[in-house]
């Protein structure tokens, strides 16, 4: 199994084979309709992360001592970008989640491509993410 940190350093290579941010931007349409799609139960207000412009749906489930995310999003572009988080974080032990880096994100310079509602929007997926994780971690203590 693959940590984190190498699980980000394979995206970031990834994106660098792109010269510019259409590219780049095409790139993260398509990772999008890989994207597992949520159980259609977990598609309600309950599973909705506040403060994206877009409708995101997440959902986490424990499964033995790592954490399973499933996700979808109304909108391409979010599509895409949960779709690069959950390959990072999906799979992984709650205390790895909550220690991991995302500065990835800072040198893939997605915040600084996207408008400032979905660089928000992002911020508040790692956030809800990362609390998932803490309330697993909580149940495995």
């Amino acid at each position: 199994m693959k940590t984190i940190s190498e699980i980000q350093q394979e995206i970031i290579e990834e994106f660098n084979i792109f010269s510019d941010w259409t590219q780049r931007y095409e790139y993260i349409i398509e990772l999008g309709k890989s994207l597992t799609l949520i159980n259609k139960k977990y598609k309600i207000d309950n599973y909705l992360i506040s403060g994206c412009q877009s409708k995101v749906w997440l959902n986490a489930e424990l499964v033995g001592n790592k954490i399973i995310y499933t996700a979808d999003s109304d909108a391409i572009i979010t599509k895409g970008i949960i779709a690069i988080l959950l390959r990072v974080f999906s799979n992984q032990h709650p205390s790895n989640i909550i220690d991991a880096n995302t500065d990835f994100i800072d040198v893939l310079g997605l915040k600084e491509h996207l408008s400032p509602t979905r660089a928000n929007g992002l911020s508040s997926m790692i956030k809800q993410i990362k609390m998932y994780a803490i309330a697993f971690r909580t149940k495995l203590a």
